[in-house]
């Protein structure tokens, strides 16, 4: 059978469970620690009860101050000096505000709180004295103090009642409102109702008091911001009218003469370039008619000439003729001569009275050329005049920028001036007070009810905390799914607690021939199967049969070892009734006390012993001879009768000795039990390990840690390798049944009873 090294503690889960909760283990563990928690919890309410019954009773006083927006509007209208308390941030300041220094101080000046006794008597309950008390007594440094200390002076002495303000003084905002809570408690009901109330007026008189200051600092700051702009002003517009009187720039309705001169000049010269380009365009038209000797284009230019228009008139009256006369007589007849003629003299006089025009046009627009340069030539000058005029115009809008700025600042600077001297003669708070504290009729604290359950609740805690303790301190081997898990080796059966019974069976009358060789048993725990055979604990011995028939086969003597970790753990008791179990069933059964250091077996069993294995061993005495029977089983046992220390007790069973003495004895029994040293102090139980077939392993119930057992059992494999089982011991029934869990053998142990008869 392998023995894993792997576990370390019945609580380690595998990870394919490590998502469930086991429930099971869970009310298992309450049933084992409710005396615990119950015990913590009557405790802790004890506590509660004293502590409410003693505490000194505490009354709260509450007033309720609004910050109103609307208020602050009308500051607004009358000053700029203040702000709408609208954020979050700014509710939570005026918070801080009420919890400052400043109002304490003044609600302690208002209420002449320290002359109050009931403000100044000291606080503390029986409870806090007696923590007082310990802290002094602990507090070893101040043991070596000068007892005489100096008086209190004024200034400590306000700040203890500052402090005690602000600690008794609570608060809060009311969620999403700009409500603020003030809460005061103290042990006097009326003391608490008036402290609220200064409080509450401390804070409208602070908020009124700051805003005047407010408005006075910033009065005084404006009177003397006023005088230097209106000096600025002053200077920067005398500066304007000295550089236009030096540079001569004089204006008429707010423009420069110089500029409007240009202008005007600018005019003109456009008007007298349209003249010229109206008559160079006449000029030229009509000088054109007059070289090319058109006729047609005669006409248009004819027709504001009365001489031209009777020539013409004349001319086409003759041209009429002419073609008429032409057309009857001929072209040569004298009078179409006569009329061509008429007509050539028609055409010159007009062309003639045509160039006399022409030269009209051209003396017009000879003038309107002369008046377009002399516009221009005064155009030139005032441009010049203007160029000069521009660069000093810089400077001078400048000059005027900054005079307009600072008369500007004046001006706001004095509106302002105005309103904050308004404001000092009507100074407008955005807080008021909306509930005023009454006297509380009834202590606030301690809640009794709530104390206690609180103190049953922490106390049920703290023992559910104790008991998890417990339980992750309990080191031990309690049920058989233990030993599966931590061992790995299966469990045989628990064997109940049983007080012994002093008892003598067997013992003949010392001297006589039976004396040595008759086992005495002296008390009734050795005999326990025998007079009990239907009991657990004999069913427990039958289980471990079993488990060794099957290890063991066809294997004929059956060499078994009976070991533990720890001495005292009920081994020796184990071996007696195991060997006397499978006696009374009929096999020839040897038990041998082989623990040559402290045989627990040999005292139980066979105090009366004067031979046994070691002179078997060391003598070569025939076993025959040494052997005790127990005349009702047959059971022989070879006892241990130890005279002195041996240190060589290892070798002795590991012995060639050893191996002659099982050969010896080989023959004569089915069985051959050996009562062993514990593995944990000698190595007895490893030294013979190569001869035994098999192991039993006893574990003390409750009583030896999983940890010793397992690391004890790891460094003796060729133990492990052979353990049969394990067999829990000394079983308290009584706890056993808290550590049942659902579908465990344990569980079920109330059903097996009818089998059983203790």
């Amino acid at each position: 059978m392998k023995y894993r090294l792997d576990r370390v503690s019945p609580f380690d889960v595998p990870s394919e469970e490590l998502s469930t909760i086991d429930f099971d283990q869970i009310l298992s563990i309450a049933r084992r620690q409710w005396r615990v928690a119950l015990i913590t919890m009557i405790a802790a309410v004890g506590l509660g009860m004293v502590y409410a019954l003693t505490a000194v009773p505490i009354y709260t006083a509450a007033a309720s101050i609004i910050i109103d927006t609307g208020n602050q509007k009308i500051a607004d209208q009358l000053s700029a000096v203040t702000g709408v308390l609208s954020d979050e941030a700014s509710i939570l300041s005026q918070v801080e505000l009420l919890k400052s220094d400043k109002l304490a101080a003044g609600v302690s000046q208002k209420l002449n709180l320290k002359n109050d006794r009931v403000f100044m008597a000291d606080r503390a309950g029986p409870i806090q004295n007696v923590i007082s008390t310990v802290r002094g007594i602990l507090n070893v440094p101040g043991w070596f103090k000068n007892d005489t200390a100096l008086p209190a002076s004024a200034e400590d002495t306000q700040q203890n009642i500052t402090q005690a303000l602000q600690g008794g003084l609570r608060v809060t905002r009311v969620t999403g409102t700009f409500v603020l809570n003030l809460e005061y408690s103290s042990v006097d009901a009326d003391l608490s109702a008036r402290i609220v109330q200064g409080y509450a007026e401390a804070y409208l008189t602070d908020q009124l008091d700051s805003k005047y200051e407010a408005t006075r600092r910033a009065s005084d700051w404006l009177q003397l911001r006023i005088a230097e702009l209106r000096q600025k002003a002053l200077e920067t517009d005398l500066a304007v009218q000295k550089f236009k009187g030096e540079k001569g720039l004089i204006s008429s309705d707010g423009q420069l003469v110089s500029e409007q001169q240009l202008t005007q000049i600018n005019s003109q010269l456009i008007l007298a370039q349209n003249t010229t380009a109206n008559a160079e365009a006449k000029y030229n038209r009509i000088k054109n008619i007059v070289d090319s000797g058109d006729m047609s284009g005669a006409v248009t230019e004819s027709l504001s000439s009365t001489v031209i228009n009777d020539l013409r008139t004349k001319y086409l009256e003759a041209s009429r003729k002419q073609a008429d006369i032409s057309a009857r007589l001929g072209v040569k007849h004298a009078q179409a001569v006569r009329l061509q003629t008429e007509m050539n003299e028609y055409r010159r006089l007009m062309f003639e009275e045509l160039s006399r025009i022409a030269q009209t046009y051209g003396n017009e627009y000879e003038i309107a050329v002369a008046r377009q340069k002399s516009v221009e030539g005064q155009l030139a000058q005032a441009t010049g005049i203007s160029t000069t005029a521009n660069d000093d115009l810089v400077q001078l809008r400048e000059l005027e920028r900054e005079s307009d700025t600072y008369k500007k600042l004046y001006e706001t600077f004095l509106q302002r001036y105005q309103e904050a001297v308004q404001q000092q003669s009507f100074p407008v708070t955005e807080a008021r007070i909306i509930s005023t504290p009454r006297i509380p009729t009834a202590p606030s604290s301690p809640k009794k009810l709530l104390i206690v359950a609180v103190s049953m609740f922490l106390g049920l805690m703290v023992g559910a905390g104790l008991g998890a303790f417990r339980e992750f301190r309990d080191r031990y081997f309690r049920t058989g799914d233990q030993i599966r898990e931590v061992l790995d080796l299966e469990p045989l059966g628990t064997v109940p607690f049983t007080r012994p019974v002093a008892v003598v069976k067997h013992k003949p009358a010392r001297g006589s021939a039976l004396h040595e060789r008759v086992i005495s048993k002296e008390g009734s725990i050795s005999n326990y199967v025998i007079d009990h055979p239907l009991s657990s604990f004999a069913e427990t011995m039958r289980s471990a049969k079993i488990a060794i028939d099957v290890l063991t086969a066809q294997k004929r003597p059956k060499l078994i070892g009976m070991v533990s970790v720890l001495p005292g753990e009920g081994k020796s008791t184990i071996s007696i009734n195991f060997a006397e179990l499978l006696a009374s069933q009929g096999s020839r059964v040897l038990l041998i006390d082989a623990d040559l250091r402290n045989p627990g077996a040999t005292r139980e069993i066979g105090r009366h012993a004067v031979r046994g294995i070691l002179e078997a061993l060391e003598d070569s005495s025939s076993t025959r001879d040494i052997l005790m029977i127990n005349p009702d089983t047959k059971l022989a046992f070879l006892p241990a009768v130890i005279k002195r220390r041996i240190p060589y007790s290892s070798e002795l069973l590991a012995s060639d000795a050893m191996d002659r003495l099982i050969e010896q004895v080989s023959e004569a029994f089915d069985y051959i039990i050996f009562d062993l040293p514990p593995l944990a102090p000698v190595v007895d139980a490893r030294a013979i390990s190569s001869k035994l077939d098999a192991y039993i392993f006893v574990v003390e119930w409750g009583k030896t840690a999983r940890n010793v057992v397992k690391k004890t059992l790891g460094n003796n494999a060729a133990v492990s390798a052979k353990c049969a089982g394990v067999i829990l011991n000394k079983v308290d029934a009584n706890k056993m049944k808290f550590y049942q869990t659902y579908g465990s053998s344990e569980f079920y142990a109330s059903k097996y009873t009818s089998y059983y008869r203790e």
